[in-house]
């Protein structure tokens, strides 16, 4: 037995208490692409944008896949307390008014995405680039010094 009413157009979920369950009510899924909610979910890919971060022996190497991107629509800072920023903007493409929109895919809007940076990490020599539409930053490491070891002679 649902505990969600028909009159939520007859979508219901096989577990309303499943926190995981992909079959969720859309209030909004009826109305025109222009509709706020609907260009919101439909650009949250890359306000959302993924970052891959990866430790080699000699950096920590951040990759970000964001296409259609200049350099210059990206920035790449390091703040207090060894976090980095990693953001930029894709701006809404101009409209014609006798341009007939069928579908918005392609993201739009701003992206932020911060990183704590381990104490090994040189903030003085952070490289970043930009090709293909990944953005590569590599942090390079410190090296670890082994203590000393001394070897104490057991008498007896």
């Amino acid at each position: 037995m649902s505990l969600i009413p028909s009159f939520f157009g007859g979508r219901r979920s096989s577990s309303v208490l499943d926190p995981f369950s992909l079959d969720v009510w859309d209030p909004f899924k009826d109305f025109p692409v222009h509709f706020p909610s609907e260009l919101s979910r439909e650009n949250s890919a890359f306000v959302n944008t993924r970052i891959d971060w990866k430790e080699t022996p000699e950096a920590h190497v951040f990759k970000a896949d964001l296409p259609g991107l200049k350099k210059e629509e990206v920035k790449v800072e390091v703040e207090e307390d060894r976090v980095l920023q990693i953001s930029g903007e894709r701006k809404v493409e101009k409209e014609d008014k006798n341009d007939t929109w069928h579908r918005v895919e392609r993201s739009s809007g701003r992206f932020q995405r911060r990183f704590r940076l381990p104490e090994n990490a040189k903030l003085d020599q952070i490289k970043a680039s930009m090709d293909n539409g990944v953005l590569t930053v590599t942090v390079p490491k410190a090296e670890v010094k082994k203590p000393d070891v001394k070897a104490i002679e057991i008498s007896g």
